[in-house]
């Protein structure tokens, strides 16, 4: 049994490893210069994402305006749009699951504000609608997405691909990226200065 244990878990760190190649300053410097862009202008950056990629974003928000901002000494607006389980089931309820995003975004978004979504699919309805909504309404979008790529890589401004169809893996880098955006400004707190271009 801990033979069988061990080759396991020595396949599944190599083909981890082989997901992470993606984190590089080529694919992840651009996103991090939009966050620091939003942060800079005070434009509202909305996250979201369903079940585990639901978790990351939450998450995300927690340490990006909390960490972030007490170390860069500076608001920085960014919400988690799967949060208020009372709104999100209304909207479902009412209207259509594939909503419970669009709707938010169409009650608190301005255009120049930014969407970020997290998902491994990258063809769920109510991110793909959020995202499309974005884009109708002068909104920057990024999405974060698995191997499958999806409908999302298409259609946002920006996207990121886990090239990996294994959900653990995928979700876990796509916290990473997060924890790598976050540590941009927790360690770099002068790149939102305005007179920092």
């Amino acid at each position: 049994m801990e033979n069988q244990l061990e080759n396991w878990l020595t396949e599944y760190l190599e083909k981890y490893n082989q997901a992470l190649k993606v984190v590089t300053g080529e694919i992840i410097l651009p996103i991090i210069s939009k966050f620091v862009q939003s942060c800079k202008e005070e434009k509202q950056i909305f996250v979201f994402g369903n079940g585990g990629s639901a978790s990351n974003a939450s998450h995300f928000v927690t340490d990006f305006t909390k960490g972030a901002a007490d170390a860069v000494g500076k608001k920085i607006r960014a919400i988690s749009l799967n949060e208020n389980v009372s709104l999100m089931t209304a909207i479902s309820n009412d209207y259509a699951f594939e909503d419970v995003y669009s709707r938010q975004l169409a009650n608190l978004a301005k255009p120049g504000d930014t969407v970020f979504t997290l998902s491994v699919s990258g063809n769920s309805p109510n991110l793909v609608k959020a995202v499309e909504w974005a884009n109708e309404n002068d909104l920057h979008s990024i999405a974060l997405v698995g191997g499958k790529k999806g409908k999302l890589y298409d259609i946002a401004k920006q996207s990121v691909v886990v090239d990996s169809l294994h959900y653990g893996h995928v979700e876990d880098i796509h916290m990473l990226i997060c924890h790598i955006i976050t540590y941009a400004f927790m360690e770099n707190p002068d790149i939102v200065d305005v007179s920092n271009n």
